[in-house]
């Protein structure tokens, strides 16, 4: 399954399709499925169960080079109310988008259905072989890359760019802001979903500093018997 960039196209029958991708996955990993309902929509993500059984999976000298952790293989509920907000409001439909560290895809899939034309990325191969499950399974089409937020090499612009809980390392917050003012478009918005971390108040600062202009909403969404608390930043250029 190739990455340097890859189209998921969900039209005709793609059931044939998914039953060998998830045979695949299920291979590999213990997976678990989870359904929820947007705006009128169903849909179903296949995920990891227990995300920490990956951990044996990195060698040392990975971590060293990356330091990088599975947390792509679990649905956060940022990620969850970003997709619902996406679909309420239908505002991505018709623009260009770019999620960054997608995950398995939730959040794109959302903005895909939606009517937004996406590129869902994310630094882990792993996840992408998912995002492609989920989109085929949501019939939804979209493109896939792997791409690392510290080095941007495209002069694409993108209309929109979409986050959730990308904010969890110090180490990412200036590389995160660079990218999303390489990537954005004249005129263009990010929308950042972030659980309330503490970190989330420096990446604010360093936004501004960047000559972003800052607009919150605030959502709840259920996870299990608790009810999690997420803000959704949208950052556009301020006037020059």
């Amino acid at each position: 399954m190739p990455f340097d960039r890859y189209r998921v196209q969900s039209g005709g029958l793609v059931d044939d399709e998914l039953t060998s991708i998830r045979q695949q996955l299920a291979a590999e990993y213990d997976l678990h499925e989870v359904s929820y309902r947007f705006a009128e929509s169903d849909f179903s993500f296949l995920s990891v169960r227990d995300s920490y059984a990956l951990l044996d999976r990195i060698s040392h000298e990975e971590f060293l080079k990356d330091e990088q952790m599975p947390y792509w293989a679990e649905i956060w509920p940022a990620a969850v109310s970003l997709s619902r907000q996406l679909m309420e409001t239908g505002e991505l439909a018709g623009k260009s988008v770019i999620e960054l560290g997608a995950g398995v895809g939730i959040a794109s899939i959302a903005a895909a259905k939606s009517g937004a034309h996406v590129l869902t990325t994310d630094y882990s191969t792993e996840a992408l072989k998912f995002v492609v499950y989920n989109a085929l399974r949501n019939r939804v089409d979209l493109d896939t890359c792997r791409f690392d937020w510290r080095i941007v090499k495209s002069d694409e612009k993108f209309d929109s760019i979409i986050a959730a809980d990308v904010l969890y390392e110090r180490v990412n917050l200036l590389p995160i802001v660079m990218a999303i003012d390489a990537l954005l478009a004249e005129g263009g918005a990010a929308w950042i979903a972030d659980p309330r971390r503490r970190l989330a108040d420096q990446f604010l600062e360093l936004v501004q500093e960047n000559g972003f202009r800052i607009a919150e909403k605030r959502m709840y969404d259920a996870e299990g018997d608790q009810t999690v608390a997420v803000t959704i930043y949208k950052l556009e250029r301020g006037s020059a």
